[in-house]
């Protein structure tokens, strides 16, 4: 046979603004092991199968002798000062067995790992080398649960009442969760759904950024949501652009979900403020058998002009019940009227 010559392939070509957060966060890097600072992990929810777990968390240099640092700089503007450890190495130990896992170049932790564990809440331990290891709780979601909830967060659980491009801004660096408000029976809602046949995982889908986890987190429990995994995404530029997309996040982990738990039908949650009517139309059609309802929160007049207005999205997907509501007392209503006991 004729010799057949093929070319190398071409290295991946990365954006300049990439090339530029990867050296500021490099030099920061340097600056914080001159000053003493040791790899620390930082735990977040995350959930799983009796046969698998998705590890989430994230790992920021912090001084040893201040182990709670990692919590205070998730308050408000701190979240942003604190600095990723890239490409770190951890150590996770699920069920007394120990994995190495390396995380990305924000410090994220974003893994699977088989393991057995038994379903419901379990906890698993995150360790950077030489520092004291983080508890991580994770959900596992018994063998043939059919039912669970995927919910937006902003508008949707908490009320924003920002022009849409400053909600990151404010949310991230100026507000404290004490003065977040919730979206009025939005917890209610979520609590019932997820205690429906006996109890369902509930995923907080939201376009955040990972450096908020811990404040959202303790927003969620102070309002009385129930308990889930954030999903969430990291701020700065990927190698092909100069933003991440907050859609592409949502439509991937919504796919994601689908292929990690074919036989669970969801209740997708969320508001009218732009793309969360298309996102979740666009999910039912390619996935039917995944969703058993969706449950839209309407803004106010007020809220839907700070937001860039409603969404145009006039039809949806064929097949599947939506609901509307201005708040969580609405959207139970509605539900209780098409969702089996």
């Amino acid at each position: 046979m004729p010799r057949t010559e093929t070319s190398p392939p071409e290295p991946e070509r990365i954006h300049r603004a990439a090339r530029l957060d990867d050296a500021f966060l490099a030099w920061r890097a340097r600056r914080a092991v001159r000053r003493g600072m040791k790899p620390t992990a930082v735990s977040y929810t995350g959930y799983g199968s009796t046969e698998w777990v998705r590890v989430l968390g994230r790992v920021l240099y912090t001084h040893p002798e201040r182990r709670d640092e990692a919590s205070n700089r998730s308050r408000g503007w701190r979240s942003f000062t604190s600095i990723p450890v890239v490409s770190s190495p951890i150590t996770v130990e699920i069920a007394g067995i120990t994995h190495e896992v390396i995380a990305d170049r924000g410090g994220v932790i974003d893994t699977v790992i088989p393991a057995k564990l038994p379903p419901g809440w379990q906890t698993i331990r995150l360790s950077a080398e030489g520092s004291e290891p983080a508890i991580s709780d994770v959900y596992i979601v018994e063998p043939g649960t059919r039912f669970g909830v995927i919910s937006d967060v902003d508008d949707t659980v908490m009320v924003t009442a920002l022009p849409r491009p400053l909600v990151a801004a404010w949310n991230t660096f100026v507000l404290d969760e004490h003065a977040r408000t919730p979206v009025p029976g939005m917890a209610v809602l979520l609590d019932r759904l997820s205690n429906m046949h006996g109890g369902c995982p509930v995923i907080y889908l939201s376009t955040g950024a990972w450096n908020v986890a811990p404040t959202l987190s303790r927003f969620l429990s102070r309002h009385l949501y129930p308990a889930g995994a954030l999903l969430l995404t990291d701020w700065g530029p990927t190698h092909d652009r100069i933003f991440r997309s907050g859609r592409a996040h949502k439509r991937e982990n919504l796919r994601r979900l689908a292929a990690e738990f074919p036989d669970i039908t969801w209740i997708l949650v969320g508001d009218d403020g732009q793309h969360d009517e298309e996102l979740y139309s666009e999910f039912a059609s390619e996935r039917p058998d995944n969703v058993s309802a969706v449950a839209i929160r309407q803004l106010s007049a007020g809220e839907a002009v700070l937001a860039g207005g409603r969404s145009k999205h006039e039809q949806h997907d064929a097949g599947h019940t939506w609901v509307y509501a201005p708040d969580g007392a609405g959207l139970l209503s509605e539900l209780n009227k098409v969702l089996p006991d």
